[in-house]
């Protein structure tokens, strides 16, 4: 990744926050003109940093009020089996998440759904296609505190 400036970051940091800002608006808050202020973003995107724009939709507004963690512990464990894992759960729309972590299990799955009974199907299908025998232990979420995909960009 190249390095960013503390302009970089400022932009991030707006852009973040108002994805659909245009250049102009965007460069007046940053205090660039549009046209170095366009580069740079064309730049970022071009090198990977700023990965795409995205709309946050209500969960509920789509009837997945449902939101819950599930650890999955494999009994085997190799690059082969970890490829499988990767490629049936990449497989899985329900699936926001997944991460392959250290520690007493092996993955971390966030899953938005409908209710309790697709959630059921959902880990059966999981221990079913991860090929090897595994447990799981499942975490049904009461209230959402904090979620955002917000990274902070200054004061680094």
């Amino acid at each position: 990744m190249p390095a960013l400036d503390r302009t970089d970051r400022r932009i991030l940091d707006v852009l973040q926050r108002n994805g659909r800002m245009s250049m102009t608006e965007l460069g007046e808050k940053i205090g660039l003109s549009t046209s170095p202020c366009a580069e740079r973003v064309k730049r970022m995107e071009r090198n990977g940093v700023i990965t795409g724009y995205h709309a946050r939709v209500a969960p509920q507004a789509l009837g997945r009020s449902l939101l819950v963690f599930v650890e999955i512990t494999l009994a085997q464990k190799s690059g082969e089996v970890f490829d499988r894992v990767r490629r049936e759960l990449l497989g899985m729309p329900e699936v926001m998440e997944c991460h392959l972590v250290s520690g007493s299990f092996d993955y971390l799955v966030k899953a938005r759904l409908h209710n309790m009974s697709e959630y059921r199907d959902l880990l059966g299908d999981i221990l079913k296609k991860v090929s090897v025998p595994a447990q799981s232990h499942s975490y049904v979420v009461m209230e959402e505190v904090k979620e955002t995909s917000f990274i902070p960009t200054l004061g680094d």
